[in-house]
C-alpha cells in the first residue's frame, strides 16, 4: 500500500468538538509506539537508505528536529501572531545533522525528552488557547491549536508509517 507524501497531502479542520484530549494522548504516546518498533532490529537497517530517503534514524532524527518548529508555532498563537512561523520546507537541519552517527537510545531519547516538553506546554492551556488560530504558512489554512498539534500528530504517524515501510523492505 502506497502513501502519499506529506507535502501532497490534505487537511481538515472543520471540527467544532474539543478533541484536544485526545490529541495530546497521540502526541504523549509518540515516543513509547516508536521505541516499540526497535526491540530487535538490526543496526545496519537504521541507516539504510532506499531510493536516496531517509534512513529509519533520519525518520526518528527529524521528529525531535521540528519539535521546536511546533512549540514556536504554539506561542504564534498564545502570542496572536496572524500567521505561524515558516519552516524550512528542504528540511536542511535533518539532512544537515547526521543523525545515522547517533546511537538509536540517543535518537529515541532525545525525541521523548522534547516531547515530553511540548506536551507539558500543551497541558497548561486553557479552553480558549485551544480554539485560538493563526495562518499556516504553507497550506494558508487558519490553524486553530486543536488543528495545529493534529496536523503534528498526523506528521508524526506518517514517519512512523515509513518506518515500519523501511522495516518491512527485503534485506
Amino acid at each position: 500500500m502506497e502513501k502519499v507524501k506529506w507535502f501532497d497531502r490534505n487537511f481538515n479542520f472543520n471540527t467544532k468538538q474539543n478533541i484536544f484530549p485526545s490529541v495530546i494522548e497521540r502526541l504523549r504516546g509518540a515516543p513509547a509506539r516508536l521505541e516499540e518498533k526497535f526491540k530487535t532490529i538490526p543496526a545496519d537497517l537504521l541507516v539504510l537508505k532506499i531510493d536516496n530517503t531517509w534512513s529509519i534514524k533520519e525518520n526518528i532524527g527529524h521528529l525531535t528536529d521540528l519539535e521546536p518548529l511546533w512549540q514556536g508555532r504554539l506561542e504564534d498563537i498564545v502570542t496572536g501572531k496572524v500567521e505561524l512561523r515558516p519552516t524550512d520546507l528542504q528540511n536542511r537541519k535533518t539532512d544537515l545533522a547526521n543523525h545515522n552517527a547517533e546511537p538509536l537510545e540517543r535518537l529515541l531519547n532525545s525525541f521523548r525528552q522534547i516531547r515530553a516538553q511540548t506536551v507539558s506546554m500543551l497541558e497548561k492551556i486553557d479552553e480558549q488557547t485551544i480554539f485560538k488560530s493563526a495562518l499556516h504558512p504553507r497550506l494558508k489554512t487558519p490553524m486553530r491549536t486543536m488543528d495545529l498539534f493534529l496536523f503534528v500528530a498526523e506528521h508524526d504517524d506518517h514517519h512512523l508509517a515509513r518506518i515500519t515501510e523501511l522495516l518491512k523492505l527485503p534485506r
